[in-house]
């Protein structure tokens, strides 16, 4: 596929690529892990004075109203850079509000004023996200919501939450299922914050009673289960993204120690067994890319068939690159390269996360298998 990008794209990539390599270095980021909250908002803030975060929402909304090639280079540059500030948790929930027509919250997200998070998945869905056992009654002209979620990204730093409860029907019923955006004050919630092995954080988040009008509905009551499931897509899009940035830099690291490394008296680089691991690790980081530029660029514009079926084949084609050349980085890193002071390690840990966030890649390629097929793009 011949992607080029435009002069604006590679401006902004320059950008936001200068402000990773002078201010985000891999010292900082440590840094950053370490702290109570696990983020900066220095840092955050600069995404949004580079208009990272403008970027994510629509024009109409006081956005830079930015596409799906757009974000893709974005994420691709966070994940080169392992940054672990709640932008991805913000552009997805601020997806569903988009989807939903909540402007008003959008205006706070693209000034950096607010942050978001998805409370979608609970301990018994894995990564079936119709298999929904929080409930949300209609009482008056509110709701009431009930239940507990599981494994929410970056949600102890969110000031609002996209929540996906059900109104109706049975708990694995696709029907029945409306979504709400409820904010990090409402009473009833509570957070329950922990830090995640790759090095980010997650929360599990209760609603207990918690009492919205009925203006946080977003979309139509019942009839969630279709904007769940596009704002989920794009997620995934938007998560291989992020992996390839991260593979690309796996890959660069890797290249440069077998350079230095020496044994032998010579550099390792020079042993031809390792030369041939090194050109598969780049042939799938390759691979990877271009199925995550065709998905990227189809996932917001696409059929609902089409669309499934290219966010699921990218998913499973960047779940087995991420896997190949995390676990071949390690290994010719040697032992130095599981421990913490090495770089390499939170890529592999950072990619491992990915790979399980919002469908593992057995989960996809099974989706990907029950879609019809759809005419060639």
């Amino acid at each position: 596929m011949d992607f080029r990008l435009s002069e604006e794209q590679q401006q902004f990539t320059d950008s936001l690529r200068r402000w990773i390599e002078r201010d985000y270095t891999f010292e900082a980021r440590q840094k950053i892990v370490t702290t109570p909250s696990g983020v900066s908002d220095a840092a955050y803030a600069s995404l949004v004075d580079l208009g990272a975060l403008a970027l994510a929402v629509p024009e109409e909304a006081g956005g830079l109203g930015g596409n799906s090639e757009d974000m893709m280079l974005v994420m691709k540059e966070l994940g080169r850079g392992l940054v672990v500030e709640p932008y991805f948790a913000t552009v997805l929930a601020a997806d569903f509000l988009r989807r939903g027509g909540h402007t008003a919250v959008l205006e706070s997200v693209a000034s950096g004023e607010l942050k978001l998070a998805s409370a979608l998945s609970e301990k018994e869905s894995g990564h079936e996200l119709f298999n929904i056992a929080t409930s949300a009654r209609k009482d008056g002209d509110q709701y009431v919501i009930q239940g507990l979620k599981c494994a929410v990204i970056h949600g102890a730093q969110a000031g609002g939450f996209v929540v996906s409860a059900r109104t109706d029907c049975e708990q694995r019923d696709t029907d029945g299922i409306s979504l709400f955006y409820v904010p990090r004050d409402t009473a009833g919630v509570m957070v329950t914050e922990y830090r995640t092995y790759d090095g980010q954080r997650g929360a599990d988040v209760r609603f207990d009673n918690a009492r919205v009008p009925a203006s946080a509905l977003i979309g139509t009551a019942g009839r969630g289960w279709d904007i769940l499931e596009a704002s989920t897509d794009y997620g995934v899009a938007l998560l291989c993204a992020e992996a390839v940035g991260a593979m690309e830099a796996a890959n660069a690291l890797t290249l440069e120690y077998l350079k230095t490394r020496k044994q032998f008296g010579v550099p390792i680089g020079t042993f031809q067994v390792l030369q041939h691991r090194m050109a598969d690790m780049f042939m799938h980081a390759e691979q990877a890319k271009s199925i995550t530029i065709l998905a990227a660029v189809k996932v917001l514009t696409a059929a609902p068939d089409e669309r499934r079926k290219l966010v699921s084949a990218a998913k499973v084609r960047v779940g087995k690159a991420m896997r190949f050349i995390g676990q071949q980085a390690i290994q010719m890193h040697g032992g130095m390269g599981m421990t913490n002071e090495m770089s390499i390690s939170h890529y592999f840990k950072r990619l491992t996360a990915i790979e399980v966030t919002l469908g593992n890649t057995d989960f996809h390629r099974s989706r990907f298998i029950r879609q019809p097929d759809f005419a060639a793009v």
